[in-house]
């Protein structure tokens, strides 16, 4: 694909985002790395963004199994899923992930059939609100795997 690619960072345009992200980073992961105040674990995805070629991130909820990922593109039950969902398909091996202090590059792939419903399990057992996100739009609410690359 023939976009500019940048280093540079382009933070999000929702306060909340750009915010936790900014609490993460600055600490080097020890604060802002929960869901406001829920105390549910998050972790920070860095993506290439697939229109501006320039750096994103994102805060998601952590679903950790056995060293890989879920990432469920949500969007708090939205009819459209977020934006960042579809930089993670764009490039898959150009993400990184960030779980408190320790950061690495993950290949990240979009999960279906029952390998999907068992993510999904995980998921909401981490953060009960996706079922009522699922119910909340009639889109299946994509689920993605990360796994750590070499």
């Amino acid at each position: 694909m023939d976009r500019p690619r940048s280093d540079e960072y382009l933070p999000s345009t929702w306060d909340w985002v750009r915010e936790q992200v900014e609490a993460y980073e600055r600490s080097g992961g020890t604060k802002g790395t929960t869901l406001f105040d829920t105390g549910m674990p998050v972790v920070l995805l860095t993506m290439r963004g697939r229109k501006t070629g320039k750096v994103r991130k994102a805060p998601v909820m952590r679903v950790e199994d056995d060293g890989r990922y879920a990432i469920v593109a949500s969007k708090g039950g939205d009819p459209k899923n977020p934006g960042w969902y579809y930089n993670l398909l764009a490039e898959p091996d150009e993400v990184r992930l960030r779980d408190g202090p320790e950061e690495f590059a993950v290949s990240v792939r979009e999960v279906d059939g029952a390998e999907r419903d068992r993510w999904w399990e995980r998921a909401v057992a981490a953060y009960p609100p996706y079922d009522e996100y699922q119910a909340a739009t009639q889109r299946r609410i994509p689920v993605l795997v990360a796994t750590r690359r070499a």
